[in-house]
Order: structure tokens, then sequence, then C-alpha cells
């Protein structure tokens, strides 16, 4: 046999470490949290580096990886409620009020942020890289929660990595025919929580909308921000239960309750296929600190959806490897 791994657990075949990106991407689609797809790559290489001597060769090593990742990741959903967004929680929008505040779940509640940088392949081809990009958007990684997990594998090996249904099944120790019933079923469930994959690219004419976003919200004029807008545009700030709908209720609330973000600036970033930016908001010692990383959804030459996913505990910027700081 040959051997993937050079001793010690942590330096392991550079053979192995070669599937870190996608595997993360993989389990970050399982999961719905890009800190819980980390733990669970980290715990598929370790189980891969101890369970060297039953590999043998006998399948490919990335089939392999997969098939513990897959494992690693079911074992996590174990008994686990879905993550959710908060517009899912509610079918009415919050007033853009101070009390709205009230209500607020651990991070575990909440689908949480990834950074593009950590689960796009950089060899991909443009159309593939499309539809990699749509399927961590948000919205879809929101929905796929929705699935059972087995299904939710289902769906992701077949329609995002375009595995054949009996690579899926010899993975799931399945058949071929509970394979195609199962993504079936997810296909429909899917459709209806709104996860279709519809690749968009991002409009040339749409950086000019950014780079107004960022020179509106940089100088906090509001009535310019809030025409940026579409009129029933929405908002919501996970940890926080509340969510906003409207440009103008976006607009009270940035001049009301919000109004501690003035003078923050903005860093762009690309994170779940989207514009992003990462939000520093003025400290005491005259620097910025980390506040909210705001992820848009862009439609028709202006801002449809903006999710604001607060750093409130220091714990976001850090782990997704974002500047502790700007001066």
């Amino acid at each position: 046999m040959t051997s993937v791994a050079l001793g010690p657990t942590d330096q392991l075949d550079p053979r192995l470490l070669e599937h870190r990106r996608e595997l993360t991407g993989y389990c970050y689609r399982m999961l719905g949290s890009a800190f819980d797809a980390d733990d669970a790559v980290q715990e598929t290489l370790v189980r891969a580096w101890r369970g060297l001597a039953d590999f043998e060769g006998r399948s490919a090593l990335r089939s392999w990886l997969y098939r513990i990742a897959t494992n690693v990741c079911l074992d996590q959903l174990s008994g686990r409620q879905r993550r959710a967004l908060p517009m899912d929680l509610s079918g009415s929008p919050w007033q853009p009020v101070e009390a709205s505040l009230a209500a607020r779940r651990p991070g575990t509640a909440w689908v949480e942020p990834v950074l593009d940088r950590q689960v796009l392949p950089e060899d991909a081809d443009p159309a593939e890289r499309a539809v990699i990009r749509e399927s961590i958007r948000l919205a879809f990684i929101a929905a796929l929660q929705h699935l059972p997990p087995r299904q939710r594998a289902v769906l992701i090996l077949r329609e995002v990595l375009r595995w054949k249904a009996d690579e899926v099944a010899q993975l799931l120790d399945s058949t071929v025919a509970s394979v195609n019933s199962a993504l079936q079923r997810a296909r429909a469930t899917l459709a209806a929580a709104g996860g279709v994959l519809d690749p968009r690219p991002l409009d040339p004419d749409d950086q000019d909308l950014l780079d107004r976003y960022v020179e509106a919200f940089e100088r906090y004029d509001i009535d310019a921000f809030v025409r940026l807008l579409h009129e029933d545009a929405t908002q919501h700030m996970p940890p926080f239960e509340m969510w906003l709908r409207g440009a103008s209720d976006i607009g009270a609330w940035m001049v009301g309750p919000g109004s501690a973000c003035r003078d923050s600036v903005l860093i762009r970033v690309d994170a779940n296929g989207s514009p992003a930016f990462a939000q520093y908001k003025p400290s005491q010692d005259g620097g910025r600190l980390p506040w909210a990383l705001h992820e848009l959804e862009v439609s028709g030459g202006r801002i449809a959806h903006i999710t604001s996913f607060l750093d409130l505990d220091n714990g976001l910027f850090r782990q997704l490897g974002l500047p502790a700081r700007v001066d």
C-alpha cells in the first residue's frame, strides 16, 4: 500500500490536504456553518489518517474522503435542530425599534456565513464556478436545512457535485433506486423552500451600485442609502430574531437603534457567492473594531436584501480570518 501520510497527524500528505477546500464546501452545505464545517473537515482528515490501513487504495482517495466526511456530518446532525435565518421563523416583519432586539438566539440556531475563498475551487471553469457559487448562497443553504440529513447528502452530491447515482449509492451503502427516490423527494422539498439553483452572475453595472452603497454607508447618508434599496427590500441581523421589510423601515432603523454604526468603514469581501462587506465600527480608542458582515442580494439594479451577521462576541471575524481591527 502507498501511504498518503507522513508520520504524525499534523504532517498529512498534500494529497489529503489538497481536498480540504472542496470538503469544506461540502460540509458547509451539509451543516450550514463554516465553523462546524471546519471541525468536520478536521475530523475527516484525522479519521482518514487513522484508517489508512483499511483504505489500501480500494477506491479513489477523493471518494473515500467524501464517504468519511458524509459520516462525520451525519453524526453531527443527529438529533440537532435545523439552522435557520430570521425570516424563516416569523412570517411578519418586526418594527424598527429598540424593543425588537429583545428576542435573540444562540449562534447555533442560525445559518452562518462562509467566505468564497474558503470553499470555491480555484481551478473550476466559469460555468462550474457559477453553479458552485449559487450553491453556497444563503437562501440555498437555508433551504437545504429543511432536508433530512441523508436526503441533503444525496441532493448535494447529485445536483451540486454532479456525482452519478451509483457513486452516491456506493458512498451511502444504499441502492440506486433509493438514491433516486431520495433525490426526487429532496427536490420537491427544496423547491417548496425556495432553494432552486439559478446561477446569476453579477452584472457589471452592479459594481457602481456597490460603490454607491459603500459611499452612502460610510458617509451615513441614509437618504442616499435608502434610494439604493428596493421599496420592499428586507434585512435581518442574526443572532436577533427580528427582520425588517421596506426601505423606509430599514432607513428608520439606521437613524434610530442602528445609529451607532455612524463613521464605520466597509471592506469588500465575497461571501456565500454574493457581494459582501466587513463593517468596522468606531471604538473608544479611535480605531475601528469588527461589528458585522453584510451580505447583499442585488436584483434589477437595486439592493433586494441585506443579511447582517453581527459579531457581538468578537468571534465571527476571527474565525473567518478577517482583520481584528482597522485603524
